[in-house]
């Protein structure tokens, strides 16, 4: 046991000395890339005059731009060092969260990604507002995506805390909690300044760096095994300590009846959570057709596709060059193994080439992680502005500057907000935490959006039950959860208050999102509006009358 923690201790010095030795490159390289973000956003931040230009891009972009900017901010610090991190530790389980956020694409293009684009305006409020009382249901819908958001902002600022500290050699709480607030304060300048524009081509920079970085590893570690896969995964089992088993179902789920529940909770929302994003959602109407949005998904699920396939090499290829003892001592959770990986690909602790490989790789992960960010905090503060400062506290006679204001004003708050959260969540596994927002989006978001597009027999009741108990069971339950508490990788390890057994809440919480909105709609007062949903049902599949 001594043995083991005190080869740990010397890998994380030596990461910590080689970061320190390199540390002129690794300024420079993350210094390159914020004045290069920072310039397109000041730039796309002049052309950015009207309401459509901050929430849509102006409806600009071609279907391949969209799809390399849905790319660039679905493939976030969860996909880069949380799934390369499960993998390292828990290997063929850890694999699962790759299969589930790809095949979540399939749902996202098959049901929601034309019809969204043709039914709404700037936000997924616009479509449930179509066929519903106005005020009630932008509240809710406002409401649910600031919430989404803010989860899935927590992943962002714990994988920023985790990186930076591992390339500074950064180990006390006070130094990782700065680290986070900085990413914070950029987050809030790239939205203010370049809205969606800004935004989307800092998506597009980010998505082709993190697949030639990605590329770059998958290769260095291929040439190391003769690109024998059979030998890397061999290697990776041994070196694991777990054998066969590490190769085989059951290491994290499957060890008990709970875990396996765990599973299948983690899978329905992975599957499903991807089409209740905000962030992805807002996507679709920056593509000037229905058509072009469709185009967009194809081309985002042939890179997501790549670059999840490529995962798999990082993750077991980090299980083959370093020692489990290693990765959790640099990190609990093991977001630190893609990083740690390309040290050692690149000639190890104290080499040029260790350092020149961490520093590009960690350097691509920060601008994942700021891409991100951005469009998160976007696709909040814009629902905010539009849906409930707009269309419910001014009542629809807001103007389009005051609107643009609000929604400005809405990013500094959600800013500060995510970096209090990001704070506290720096140790949880990234990709875990990505899992509760797609729970979350899953179980408040999906639900309402395809009973609105698909069921004419759909009420504002049916909606605000829908949203707001898919919220608060998915959140509620959370909170109870072996996430929060109970555990030595909880937010709160010192305490346990954790009476709800799964890590993911969405094998209960999804269907009683789907429940709630049928029972509200059933038992609902209201009379449907059929004239209104058959408006919608043309718009949604045919596009005509489309922003």
């Amino acid at each position: 046991m001594s043995t083991a923690l005190t080869t740990a201790a010397t890998v994380r010095l030596a990461a910590a000395g080689d970061a320190s030795e390199h540390r002129p490159l690794i300024i420079t390289l993350f210094g390159l890339f914020v004045v290069a973000t920072l310039f397109i956003t000041v730039w796309a931040g002049r052309q950015t005059k009207s309401a459509s230009d901050f929430y849509a891009g102006g409806r600009q972009f071609t279907g391949f731009q969209n799809g390399l900017a849905i790319s660039g901010d679905y493939m976030s610090a969860a996909s880069f060092l949380g799934i390369a991190g499960a993998i390292a530790l828990f290997g063929y389980d850890g694999f699962l969260y790759s299969i589930g956020f790809l095949v979540a694409w399939l749902v996202a293009l098959l049901l929601v990604a034309e019809p969204l684009r043709n039914s709404g305006r700037y936000t997924m409020g616009d479509v449930l507002a179509y066929r519903m009382r106005q005020r009630p249901v932008r509240t809710a819908a406002g409401t649910s995506t600031i919430v989404v958001s803010i989860f899935y902002l927590l992943a962002q600022m714990a994988g920023a805390g985790v990186l930076v500290s591992l390339l500074l050699g950064i180990t006390s709480d006070a130094g990782k909690i700065l680290i986070v607030a900085l990413v914070g304060i950029l987050m809030i300048v790239y939205v203010t300044i370049g809205g969606m524009k800004g935004t989307t081509w800092v998506q597009m920079v980010k998505a082709v760096l993190l697949i030639a970085g990605t590329l770059l590893i998958t290769f260095l570690i291929l040439l190391k095994f003769n690109f024998n896969l059979s030998d890397l995964l061999g290697t990776a089992a041994s070196n694991s300590g777990k054998g066969s088993a590490f190769l085989e179902p059951g290491l994290k789920y499957g060890a008990t009846g709970t875990s396996k529940l765990d599973f299948l909770s983690l899978g329905v929302a992975l599957v499903l959570g991807t089409a209740g994003l905000p962030h992805i959602l807002i996507r679709f109407y920056t593509v000037p057709t229905a058509k072009a949005a469709r185009k967009s998904v194809n081309w985002a699920i042939g890179i997501i596709g790549a670059f999840y396939l490529m995962t798999i090499v990082l993750g077991f290829g980090a299980a083959a060059l370093l020692k489990p003892g290693d990765i959790i001592a640099s990190n609990k959770a093991g977001n630190t193994a893609a990083p740690l990986a390309a040290l050692e690909i690149g000639g190890g602790a104290g080499s040029t080439g260790g350092a020149i490989l961490l520093a590009v790789i960690s350097a691509v992960a920060f601008a994942t992680i700021l891409a991100v960010v951005a469009g998160l905090t976007l696709a909040s503060s814009s629902s905010f502005a539009h849906d409930i400062y707009a269309n419910v506290i001014r009542r629809g006679k807001a103007t389009e500057k005051e609107e643009v204001r609000a929604a400005r004003w809405a990013t500094v708050a959600i800013g500060v907000v995510s970096i209090a959260l990001g704070a506290l969540a720096r140790d949880l596994n990234v990709a875990g935490l990505v899992a509760l927002a797609f729970a979350v989006a899953a179980s408040a978001n999906l639900p309402t959006i395809l009973y609105s597009l698909f069921w004419k027999k759909f009420t504002t009741q049916g909606a605000l039950w829908s949203i707001y108990g898919g919220l608060t069971a998915s959140v509620g339950l959370v909170l109870f959860s072996p996430v929060v508490s109970g555990k030595p990788t909880s937010m709160f390890p010192g305490v346990d208050f954790a009476w709800f057994p799964l890590e993911n809440p969405g094998l209960i919480s999804i269907p009683l999102g789907f429940l709630l909105g049928w029972a509200g709609s059933v038992l609902s007062k209201d009379e449907p509006d059929k004239g209104k949903y058959a408006e919608l049902e043309v718009k949604s599949l045919t596009g005509i009358g489309a922003h």
